[in-house]
């Protein structure tokens, strides 16, 4: 039986833009009062707040670089000063510059590791002893199952948040659940257009992309179930089933 989450305030990383103003907007529909963390998308937060805000939800915009440490390592205190209390943490950020097997450096990995790993778990430890009570969602990557030879340091970030998320669901049972959301092929990456995205649909099985509010709602079922942790749904037309499994390295 799924709880109720209105009244509950979340903060969503990278939550101005994408998935994460998807998911605000979804949480929001639930009564969810939202936390937006951005980096350098300030006055998309600005925007979304008040967006949020004229829906009748509570909101606030907060600030943090997550490759400074005194700025990730704060966050949680810093959200609970803000809003007064905090019930859900959803990971969202992340990095995903692209390189190669042959073009991915040492500092690359640690970059990756840093923002996509390392800080959703600092993060969600935090949360887990300020708070004590409530839930995590992490954004992993459907090609889990297989490869990313075009963005390796990423990939092996993600890698690792997986095997967190089952470690911190353990670790932080009964009183919090920790899940994850792999997303497939939703949005283009940054630079690129919506064609992008096109000329992949023939390796989805439901010959379709999604769309981030197909994301934000797994996000807020998981938000809302007492009884799923350590759980990682994939949103991504069953294309985790056939393409990633058969995955070769580039000529």
């Amino acid at each position: 039986m799924a709880q109720s989450i209105q009244g509950k305030i979340a903060l969503i990383t990278g939550g101005a833009v994408r998935i994460g103003r998807a998911t605000a907007l979804a949480l929001a529909a639930e009564g969810t009062h939202i936390i937006v963390h951005y980096n350098r998308s300030g006055e998309d937060a600005e925007a979304l707040a008040e967006e949020l805000r004229s829906l009748g939800i509570r909101a606030w915009p907060l600030q943090a670089d997550f490759s400074r440490r005194e700025e990730y390592e704060t966050l949680i205190e810093r959200a609970l000063e803000t809003a007064g209390g905090l019930d859900i943490l959803v990971n969202n950020a992340s990095i995903f510059p692209r390189e190669t097997l042959d073009s991915v450096t040492i500092e690359s990995v640690m970059e990756n590791l840093e923002v996509n790993a390392w800080t959703p778990f600092a993060l969600g430890r935090a949360f887990a002893s300020a708070v004590g009570r409530g839930a995590i969602v992490n954004l992993l990557d459907s090609r889990l199952d297989g490869y990313d030879w075009t963005h390796v340091g990423y990939f092996f970030s993600k890698q690792v948040l997986e095997l967190m998320t089952r470690m911190m669901a353990l670790k932080f049972a009964p009183s919090v659940t920790v899940n994850a959301v792999a997303p497939g092929l939703i949005l283009p990456p940054p630079g690129e257009d919506e064609s992008y995205i096109d000329k992949l649909i023939y390796t989805v099985p439901l010959k379709e992309h999604g769309q981030p509010e197909d994301i934000a709602d797994a996000i807020v079922f998981l938000a809302k179930s007492r009884y799923c942790t350590g759980e990682v749904i994939y949103v991504d037309g069953g294309r985790h089933l056939v393409e990633y499994s058969r995955s070769t390295p580039p000529l």
